[in-house]
């Protein structure tokens, strides 16, 4: 009885290490998005890109997304595009293969970015924007499941948004 005893002990003192374990992981994953949050895209304030995304930022905004005339605008923002995607890892473009070098932590600032892109358009959708940045970047089949899946616990924080909640 006194092995059961002590097995048992181990067991829930090893179960208690592993909750706190996890815990741990998941206060660093969330000090990295709130990071993140706090960076975001803030090469977009300064020199080079500044003046490109003051002068292309109204025009995408009436383009749909993935159109020919939207990727047209894209070619001509190419130069501080470049420098973004450069300073910016949240973009496939940052990374040599693209989606496949991406960690989780970039994989989800990407989504949130994209959520927050069709925010911008009078028809935004980001289902729509996943499926063509899903042919774009050439991600699996199941990482485009997962964030589909997502999309709505992203449209529940945008109900909140909207709602000033």
């Amino acid at each position: 009885m006194t092995v059961v005893i002590q097995i048992g002990n181990w067991a829930i003192k090893e179960t208690k290490k592993h909750i706190e374990n996890v815990r741990k992981l998941l206060q660093w994953v969330v000090s990295d998005l709130e990071n993140r949050g706090k960076v975001h895209d803030q090469s977009k304030l300064q020199d080079p890109e500044v003046e490109g995304f003051l002068s292309t930022t109204n025009t995408l905004k009436g383009l749909t997304y993935g159109s020919e005339e939207y990727k047209e605008a894209l070619s001509a923002m190419k130069p501080f595009l470049d420098h973004h995607y450069e300073h910016n890892s949240h973009h496939p473009e940052h990374h040599e293969k693209g989606v496949d070098d991406m960690n989780l932590l970039q994989i989800i600032e990407m989504l949130c970015d994209w959520k927050a892109a069709t925010l911008r358009h009078a028809d935004g959708d980001i289902l729509r924007s996943i499926e063509i940045n899903a042919k774009r970047f050439n991600m699996s089949p199941q990482l485009t499941q997962i964030f589909k899946n997502t999309v709505p616990f992203l449209e529940e924080i945008e109900d909140q948004l909207e709602h000033g909640e």
